[in-house]
């Protein structure tokens, strides 16, 4: 059935509110089995809040809820997936993976944008449009705290003056950010990434008081999801078909949460561990001509950094 919902997210927004708002209109019994779907449902795009650089330079966060488990739909821009104003084509992805995704892009606010003003983002997806408007509402003011605790890092309202200091990852990729390949030709990628540690590294802080432990504790649920902490590259499709395969098996970047995942927010998922150069080899195939937009995601569970990579793949 068609339909058009419109909606504002307010940055503290998680997927347990995603969760609770669904479980208090679902059905007991057997119906309520149908909240968890692995295809043919609609896409939720979501305001984070906005942010300011050091420089004074504002941006807007967004980011999504797929409520798939399995499909990854792809939505060109155009008017399924569009920004207004300035757009239609303001960054946004058009490859979704499954699931709550955070903090996925960065949209500049225009020097003349006044607190009334919205900014726009559509996404129709398997026969459902849905909305997020974008303000600069002091209430959807994000920093690095806000960011941590969104992530999992932290708990809701948990701070210190170490998590407070930490400064994230560093990023380079080497080779440029347009390469060309062919199909069937695996394109190597190398990636440097540097953290300060912080927030520590849950295999590093156990070693401590365990060397031989190889399961990590978890804590009981909170109010925000929970996620491994400790740094972590991973590369992902951005943009482009499905046509795509990455040698390593990349570490997810969505909160994907069952048991036995690839998953920083898994239970019992350890983070593998960093070279110890730094360096991030991996090479990527493509089994479909087109271009493509190769995300690359450095991460710390709290804070994150990413480079796109555009690759044109030719018979």
């Amino acid at each position: 059935m068609n339909g058009c919902l419109t909606h504002r997210i307010p940055a503290a927004h998680t997927l347990g509110a995603f969760l609770f708002g669904l479980v208090i209109l679902a059905p007991a019994g057997a119906d309520a089995q149908r909240l968890t779907y692995s295809t043919d449902q609609n896409i939720s795009p979501a305001y984070e809040g906005w942010e300011e650089d050091v420089d004074g330079s504002r941006h807007f966060l967004f980011g999504y809820m797929n409520r798939n488990w399995e499909e990854t739909p792809t939505i060109p821009v155009g008017p399924n997936n569009a920004m207004e104003p300035g757009g239609p084509d303001l960054g946004q992805p058009t490859i979704f993976q499954p699931r709550r995704n955070r903090f996925v892009f960065r949209v500049p606010v225009p020097d003349d944008f006044a607190v009334d003003d919205e900014l726009v983002w559509t996404l129709t997806v398997n026969g459902v449009t849905e909305r997020a408007y974008a303000t600069l509402r002091q209430d959807y003011f994000v920093d690095s705290m806000v960011r941590a605790s969104e992530n999992g890092a932290i708990g809701a309202g948990t701070s210190s003056p170490k998590i407070r200091a930490n400064t994230g990852p560093t990023l380079q990729v080497d080779g440029g950010m347009s390469r060309t390949v062919r199909v069937g030709e695996p394109l190597v990628l190398t990636a440097v990434s540097e953290d300060d540690g912080v927030p520590e590294s849950p295999r590093k802080r156990f070693a401590r008081f365990d060397p031989t432990l190889t399961r990590r504790w978890r804590p009981s649920a909170r109010v925000t999801v929970n996620t491994e902490t400790g740094l972590r590259v991973s590369w992902f499709l951005y943009r482009g078909a499905n046509a795509v395969d990455f040698e390593p098996p990349q570490v997810s970047v969505w909160e994907d949460t069952r048991t036995g995942a690839y998953s920083p927010w898994a239970p019992h998922f350890i983070n593998p561990e960093p070279p110890a150069d730094g360096t991030w080899t991996t090479e990527a195939t493509f089994s479909a001509p087109g271009t493509y937009v190769l995300r690359c995601l450095a991460a710390d569970g709290a804070l994150d950094v990413s480079y796109d990579v555009t690759v044109t793949v030719t018979e």
